[in-house]
């Protein structure tokens, strides 16, 4: 998957780099699959009755009833702006994009494990979305900055 980051600054001494490389990673098939339907479908399908005239809502199609609907699946490619976030991590993730990949690919009750965990971003989302979770960093300055986010966002789920 791509995550484009929109609202990058240019940089002067290369192209600009808009998107990373998203890994979902999964021992055999993931148990959950919640996909986002956030795609607003723009074209409705248009059906004409034997005498020409135009077929709205409901086409009967074999034995079953299609109704489009107002969003379809989101695509690879999610277009999440680049958070502001000043936790003193260089590279934090935007909030809405964990956050969406935790709802996407677990369950609430799942425990979710970030392997580098830095600034405690995919934690904060776990918790938020009622997920248990398990995180790695080798820093010990952003264990610390993980430690305060986290207790923050439980101080707030408690209020």
């Amino acid at each position: 998957m791509i995550w484009e980051k929109a609202g990058r600054l240019p940089t002067q001494d290369r192209y600009y780099a808009i998107f990373e490389y998203m890994f979902v990673l999964s021992k055999g098939k993931p148990k959950a699959m919640n996909f986002i339907c956030d795609n607003e479908n723009v074209s409705k399908v248009t059906t004409r009755r034997k005498d020409s005239t135009i077929n709205k809502g409901n086409h009967k199609l074999g034995q079953g009833t299609f109704t489009t609907k107002k969003f379809s699946r989101r695509t690879n490619i999610w277009r999440v702006p680049n958070s502001g976030n000043k936790s003193g991590h260089p590279a934090v993730f935007p909030e809405t994009l964990v956050s969406d990949h935790i709802k996407s690919w677990s369950n609430e009750g799942d425990l979710v494990y970030d392997p580098f965990m830095g600034s405690g971003t995919t934690a904060i989302a776990a918790i938020e979305n009622f997920r248990d979770f398990i995180g790695s960093e080798i820093s010990s300055k952003y264990c610390e900055i993980s430690r305060a986010r986290i207790r923050d966002a439980n101080a707030n789920l408690l209020i």
